[in-house]
């Protein structure tokens, strides 16, 4: 077993007292406190997120737009600087080599980040197909760190201790750069929690100052660091796919109800024939979520069942803290992507009842107007 990475943040995690476990090939905080209130904190305050150990890659070159137009199955190219787009890097049969977000900072220039786990994967599969693009292709993980602040308050964190730009006004993913406690910084209007916030990227050697920085920052407004557990269940609460659980080289982009990243007036890229014929005959499944309506909690793995006929193993299932119910997703065969339809789920040899339901399962409040 390889020896585990830490981020640069490992010695703040381990100061406010984290349960540090490993992930991805890392070693993270699990949780600071309690899941409970570190949840609580992001939907009710402002949560705060170490995520350096995603993948960032820079694309660089007057072809960079084009190769990732020919990665992705979305129009990269139309991306303006300043901008983001979560998309996907596609198989040959429309399956997810990756789900990513690209960000265009610069002229001729895109960040993407992947998943931690997918990293030498990714690299090499864009590697692989790099060949006639007139590109530079750097992976700069280890020299930056990724903080994440999530929730109805970050932004207004955000804006006590930035330069360079508001932090109330930047518009949802878009992309700016300036000074965060006075250290460099890219700010995206990101996020992966269902709440408002930004995903910020620093030099790696400033990320301990600029976490200890939004911390102070937010005090007064209940800032709470908060660990991979969190992370979890407010992403399933908003119905974000988690790859592995999710979404994988099994799944393809209609299956994962992800359509809206695919541009069909492209000319080309990895996948697109077998989608178009998708689009045009009907895909046999779709992911669908659904809530236990009892006691139990599916979790991965569980299997999802009408009668006899085993339709599949439960993709994500947790507790949801704030709807104060069990919930989860997984693929089912289309005729049951009916909200309200019945079915089980099997939870160590107990059949629990389940109702397929809508998604998200959690939308943040739209913020009141000024005046009301």
């Amino acid at each position: 077993m390889s020896e585990l990475k830490r981020t640069p943040l490992f010695d703040e995690h381990l100061a406010a007292g984290a349960k540090i476990v490993p992930f991805a090939g890392y070693e993270m905080p699990v949780q600071y406190t309690s899941l409970m209130d570190e949840h609580r904190a992001v939907r009710e305050a402002a949560g705060l997120f170490d995520v350096s150990h995603m993948g960032q890659f820079h694309f660089r070159g007057p072809q960079a737009a084009a190769f990732l137009d020919h990665l992705t199955p979305s129009r990269v190219s139309a991306v303006p600087v300043g901008r983001a787009v979560y998309t996907a890097l596609t198989t040959e049969t429309g399956c997810f080599v990756d789900d990513i977000l690209a960000y265009h900072v610069g002229e001729e220039h895109f960040l993407v980040v992947v998943n931690a786990a997918n990293k030498k994967k990714d690299f090499a599969w864009i590697a692989s197909h790099r060949a006639h693009f007139a590109i530079e292709f750097d992976d700069a993980s280890d020299r930056g760190a990724l903080i994440a602040i999530q929730g109805p308050k970050a932004r207004r964190i955000v804006a006590r201790i930035a330069e360079g730009f508001d932090g109330l006004a930047v518009k949802y993913y878009r992309v700016v750069a300036g000074k965060i406690a006075g250290h460099q910084a890219i700010a995206s209007r990101t996020g992966y929690t269902g709440e408002m916030g930004y995903e910020i990227f620093v030099a790696a050697e400033s990320a301990p100052a600029v976490w200890k920085a939004l911390l102070a920052a937010g005090a007064e407004d209940g800032i709470q660091p908060a660990g991979l557990g969190a992370r979890d269940s407010l992403r399933l609460e908003a119905a974000l796919p988690l790859y592995g659980n999710d979404i994988d080289e099994t799944t393809s982009v209609l299956e994962a109800g992800l359509e809206f990243t695919i541009d069909w007036d492209k000319s080309d890229f990895i996948g697109m024939d077998v989608l178009r014929h998708e689009r045009e005959t009907g895909s046999a499944r779709r992911r669908v979520g659904f809530e236990i309506a009892g006691r139990g909690i599916a979790r991965q793995g569980h299997r999802l069942f009408d009668g006899e006929r085993d339709l599949g193993p439960v993709g994500s299932g947790s507790w949801s803290p704030t709807l104060k119910k069990a919930i989860g997703m997984g693929y089912l065969p289309l005729e049951y992507n009916l909200p309200g339809k019945t079915l089980e789920v099997e939870v160590r040899g107990r059949r629990l009842p389940a109702v397929v339901t809508p998604m998200p399962f959690y939308r943040r409040p739209k913020a009141k107007k000024k005046g009301a």
